[in-house]
């Protein structure tokens, strides 16, 4: 199929960057951006869209010495007048692979010629606090406050706030109403949901199969919501049993269309959710009914401890790319509207049909010229960028409905 696809790009670029170039809202673009691919050889799909993406560090050197460029292309275009960036990042006090990342956005961002101070909003810290990464690097970390709506620290006043924590907690006692912040706080997790995006997601796919005449169920992820879920009530578990019973069945009315003689399954998962937290596999609405104590506290599970109210079920894509005997999956990096870098996460220990963004995942390298192919002097990338970039405009279409 990919190379059918491969073909039909090429064929069809330059209607693909017309199409792209006039969705893409550039007043409701994030600054960055993360995606999740999977490819099971007969479908390619989306399966997640981060907006406050945490494994910079994870991107090729290559990559890297481009992205400040991106960056700075990006941050001249909406805040021309911009020269201090202060970072929000997250709360993390021990995670010294989140404080890589930290450092390399803080690299990228003082690249393109901004002066950078990463900050927390944590009341667990003094007004400094040097902070460690797992290669060993030092960063100094300031802690952030809110002054007549601006936030700042002690020592740095910023024009602009890059935002690298996904508001799980949304702070409610933090006056933010002054400060100029990309992305926006309004997409953190505290209000955003899955199902909005698999929904602009699924629609524009829809739009860029027409353009390649080719099936959309093809590139598009099948998501339903389920809002009355409660984990210790056996008629929320008989209902979404239920509607996982539907899914899977339409699910094998197009696997039989296709010629696909696997069984399909689907992910539960938290509405809200981030970090791998909320997801549990199934393969029936069996499944649900009986899940043991392990699934529940999956299920129970939720950055920041605030539970879990809302799901989604979402057809299971399964991989069958490896790397060095691992199952595999290619993560793609935005910066505006430009893919910047990425990586393959892999997991030695899940097969092709589970979860691998979970602990004891390994990030292998993967450049963007690894993606790339060119005809006739348009370069374009192939279908896991395309599934990146469309991605991206769901992202815009979210923040257009929120009216950010």
């Amino acid at each position: 199929m990919k190379n059918r696809i491969h073909q039909k790009l090429l064929k069809d670029c330059e209607a693909l960057v017309e199409w792209y170039s006039q969705k893409i809202d550039n007043s409701y673009q994030p600054f960055y951006a993360s995606f999740d691919i999977r490819d099971a050889g007969f479908k390619i799909g989306n399966i997640d869209g981060n907006i406050f993406p945490a494994g910079f560090n994870n991107i090729c050197q290559v990559d890297k010495d481009n992205a400040p460029d991106l960056a700075k292309s990006f941050l001249s275009k909406k805040f021309p007048t911009a020269k201090k960036i202060l970072i929000l990042a997250e709360d993390h006090l021990k995670n010294m692979y989140y404080w890589e990342n930290v450092i390399s956005i803080s690299e990228m961002l003082t690249d393109a010629g901004y002066e950078v101070a990463p900050g927390m909003l944590s009341d667990e810290i003094g007004e400094e606090v040097e902070m460690t990464s797992f290669s060993g690097k030092t960063i100094k970390v300031e802690k952030i406050r809110s002054e007549a709506g601006k936030l700042m620290t002690k020592s740095f006043s910023p024009d602009i706030v890059v935002v690298n924590n996904d508001f799980s907690n949304a702070y409610e006692n933090i006056d933010f109403s002054k400060s100029i912040m990309t992305p926006a706080r309004e997409l953190g997790w505290y209000q955003r949901k899955k199902h909005c995006y698999f929904h602009y997601y699924n629609k524009l796919i829809t739009e860029f199969a027409e353009i390649i005449d080719e099936d959309p169920w093809l590139f598009n992820v099948e998501t339903k919501l389920f809002n009355k879920f409660d984990i210790t009530d056996d008629k929320s578990r008989s209902d979404l049993a239920e509607q996982v019973e539907q899914l899977i069945g339409s699910t094998k009315e197009k696997y039989k269309e296709h010629g696909i003689t696997e069984d399909p399954y689907v992910f539960i998962k938290n509405n809200a959710g981030t970090y791998g937290l909320g997801v549990v596999e199934a393969s029936s609405g069996e499944d649900i009914l009986k899940w043991n104590y392990k699934s529940k506290k999956k299920m129970k599970a939720s950055k920041g401890g605030g539970g879990i109210q809302e799901v989604i079920i979402q057809e299971g894509i399964p991989s069958i790319l490896t790397q060095d005997d691992a199952t595999a999956e290619p993560v793609l990096y935005m910066v505006g509207d430009e893919l910047v870098g990425g990586f393959l996460r892999t997991h030695e220990k899940k097969d092709s049909h589970q979860s691998l963004n979970s602990p004891g995942a390994v990030y292998k390298k993967l450049c963007l010229s690894d993606l790339k192919v060119r005809a006739e002097g348009c370069v374009l990338e192939n279908v896991y960028g395309w599934v990146a970039k469309i991605g991206l405009l769901a992202i815009t279409e979210e923040a257009r409905a929120l009216k950010l």
